[in-house]
């Protein structure tokens, strides 16, 4: 019987699991498709247009990992109170995250719209489309307040178990984005459907057209989420103050702080990443741009499962909760090999085929199908490290995350790319084998945390099972 009722409880955790987990891979699927769009776009402009987009992506990593950073506070936070039942103290910490919103946006606004013609610069553009790199990243950065917003409260959500209703206002913002493309990126032309003929108007803006139509649809993204968080029966933040509140904000800060200092640290590490690639010329540039967003569909079954492990461990936390935690821990670790494992499958298979989709020459889809299919090899190795991540961050335990990842990211990926890059000339493909070294070291240091308990704060304070 007791047997039996273990496993009755594994079939039940999965079921909570995959709840979770499909709202947010539907979102992120979404909005990599929306991705892969504006990148097909683009790429139907030409290579330099391709180009002058990417070359700043990895500034855009760098400014949204740090705002997620501040929301994995929150996240802890909300997930415990409300496994706790605290449903106050819940809606105490979401006035914080809004005032939060208000301030971070606002500096942040100020900062890239201030810095956004020396950007390309400080990247190593190449000179000749460093004026349309520098627009393109500017208007980007108008709507950053609403940004901002959509990022924090819908982490709020998720932390209350809601995760479909940001992935419903991830949709809004994804139509709209694609809708605004035809109507911004292209001129007015003829198209034919069908053998049926009309005319399809266009402003002609090219990349200003994709930027433009970006923006407006993150804006309203912001505002919509904004809207439903303060209309939300369990983490509204309505009626509360919006004063500074110590109480909520040091717990909050003491596990986003080095949760910040991560992501900020490993995305500087991908702007000097990008930057020595970028020094490799305008082919290697655009594969390595390309590549990126054809690898980024392939990890959504692995973040979507680390969103639902950060919330449900701290959930488990909060209700101190030890033989729910151990279970979660051990039917989320094979789901998410499983998942990796067919998405790396598919990615390798696949990889000259959706290279294809987004550019035109030989040389750019042969490079960026050869770093694919490396880096399709080691995505299960990386997905047992999402999930250990998640679990820790969901707990607030987010310092030895921090030291893994800066170790690897500056130690194994920025000098080793150096090293192959400048000191002996070598190419693309020498830089994305220095990355899989530096998520295989991931791998070693969370398989080692798992095997010593050290993620899971109930098992170390010894705490009993008070479930019934």
């Amino acid at each position: 019987m007791r047997k039996n009722k273990g496993a009755a409880l594994n079939w039940s955790m999965i079921g909570v699991i995959l709840t979770l987990a499909w709202p947010t891979m539907l979102e992120q699927l979404m909005q990599t498709a929306v991705q892969y769009i504006d990148t097909a776009m683009v790429g139907s402009l030409g290579t330099q247009a391709t180009a002058a987009v990417g070359a700043t992506t990895t500034v855009n990593w760098l400014i949204f990992s740090s705002i997620s950073a501040l929301s994995i506070g929150f996240l802890s936070f909300i997930a415990r109170a409300c496994g706790a039942g605290d449903k106050a103290a819940a809606k105490r910490a979401a006035a914080q995250a809004m005032l939060t919103v208000l301030v971070t946006g606002c500096v942040f606004t100020a900062l890239t719209l201030s810095l956004s013609g020396v950007i390309p610069r400080w990247m190593q553009v190449d000179e000749s489309i460093r004026p349309l790199s520098s627009a393109y990243f500017f208007i980007l950065y108008l709507p950053m307040l609403p940004r901002t917003a959509s990022i924090i409260f819908s982490t709020v959500l998720r932390a209350a178990g809601d995760t479909k209703t940001p992935m419903k206002a991830g949709v809004l913002v994804n139509i709209i984005n694609v809708t605004l493309n035809f109507l911004l990126i292209y001129p007015t032309r003829t198209i034919s459907v069908f053998s049926l003929e009309f005319t399809m108007p266009g402003a002609g803006w090219g990349v200003i057209g994709a930027a433009a139509a970006s923006a407006i649809s993150y804006a309203v993204g912001g505002c919509v989420i904004t809207y439903t968080l303060w209309r939300h029966p369990m983490v509204s933040p309505k009626g509360q103050r919006l004063a500074p509140d110590m109480q909520i904000l040091r717990p909050c800060l003491r596990v986003a702080l080095p949760n910040m200092l991560q992501r900020f640290g490993t995305s500087l590490g991908y702007v000097a990443f990008a930057a020595m690639i970028n020094a490799l010329g305008e082919v290697a540039t655009a594969a390595h741009t390309i590549a990126n967003t054809v690898e980024s569909a392939f990890y959504i079954p692995g973040y979507g499962m680390q969103t639902a492990a950060a919330t449900l461990a701290g959930n488990a936390y909060g209700a101190k909760d030890k033989r729910r935690m151990e279970e979660m821990a051990r039917m989320f670790i094979p789901i998410e090999i499983l998942l990796m494992m067919l998405s790396g499958g598919c990615l390798f298979a696949s990889a000259p085929a959706l290279m294809r989709l987004f550019s035109a020459s030989a040389e750019v889809i042969l490079l960026g199908a050869t770093v694919l299919r490396m880096v399709a090899v080691s995505e299960p190795f990386y997905g047992f490290s999402i999930i250990v991540e998640g679990m820790m961050q969901g707990v607030g335990r987010t310092r030895a995350p921090f030291i893994y990842n800066i170790t690897g990211m500056w130690l194994v990926r920025i000098v080793g790319t150096w090293i192959c890059t400048k000191a002996l000339g070598m190419g693309l493909v020498s830089a994305w084998a220095c990355m899989i070294a530096h998520n295989l070291l991931l791998f070693a240091l969370f398989v080692i945390a798992y095997l010593r308990g050290t993620w899971n704060p109930l098992k170390e304070n010894g705490i009993e099972n008070t479930r019934t």
